[in-house]
């Protein structure tokens, strides 16, 4: 099949995924409570331990806590995806002339919605709280696509973990051993310094990491730029690896 009839299957299958939304609006409180939950708790109970001043410490840990909502949101991800395929609704995909592809294509891109307002909610909780833009519209806009870029590369390993899942409670288990090593594994709460020795060799090569460093540049308008190359390097890196494996999956399954 054409790569333009797989695009405008794709396109079509993502419409699917965003009218979701309005039938499951407990997503979208998913969305909002679990970052509003984490700002308020690491900011007014952790911010003076770590940075001394809860306003300092708010400008440091937005960043992260927005790659953070990222990785949460790719759990969604992969439930929803593992519940259609337990209903037989890829199996009555399957059944039409579309590409073989689309309904993952389309999937991801539909909940590329979700993610981007996840991102905002989080930056609006932030500005609510005294969060400032520091490094320019074209910085916000950098930073924006660099968490978008990462979002839609781990949502590939959702998409697996959604495919060769047989129960709503494997993914969840899955995907919390992915999540909690990678986020709170990384400098999205404490700075790299900050934490032991043994503790810094991960902190340092994790994805999360990288991409936090460089979205806390580009927003805040600080040194470090060098880490925008690592971030797409490893959000490309998770897109080669994992998006073969999930179409491999996805078939296999069928």
């Amino acid at each position: 099949m054409n790569p333009m009839r797989t695009a405008r299957h794709s396109v079509t299958l993502a419409w699917r995924t965003i009218v979701k939304f309005r039938h499951t609006p407990d997503q979208l409180l998913d969305i909002l409570l679990m970052p509003l939950t984490f700002v308020l708790t690491f900011v007014f109970l952790f911010g003076n331990a770590v940075s001394g001043d809860w306003h300092a410490y708010l400008r440091f840990v937005i960043p992260g806590i927005a790659i953070q909502a990222l990785m949460f949101a790719s759990l969604g991800s992969a439930l929803a995806l593992n519940t259609d395929l337990r209903d037989g609704v890829y199996d009555r995909f399957r059944s039409l002339p579309i590409a073989r592809s689309a309904p993952l294509i389309g999937h991801i891109l539909g909940d590329s919605v979700k993610y981007a307002l996840s991102v905002v909610l989080v930056f609006a909780i932030g500005a609510a709280l005294g969060f400032r833009f520091g490094g320019g519209v074209a910085a916000a806009v950098g930073a924006a696509g660099l968490m978008m870029a990462f979002a839609l590369a781990t949502c590939w390993i959702g998409v697996l973990i959604g495919v060769v899942a047989r129960t709503a409670e494997t993914v969840q288990a899955l995907s919390m051993v992915l999540i909690f090593p990678l986020t709170f594994g990384s400098n999205v709460f404490v700075p790299t310094a900050k934490l032991p020795g043994w503790l810094q060799v991960w902190v340092r090569i994790n994805p999360v990491t990288q991409v936090s460093d460089a979205v806390r540049s580009l927003t805040l308008g600080l040194p470090g730029a060098g880490s925008v190359p690592s971030s797409l390097a490893w959000s490309a890196g998770i897109v080669v690896v994992f998006a073969p494996l999930a179409v491999l999956a996805y078939r296999r399954r069928g």
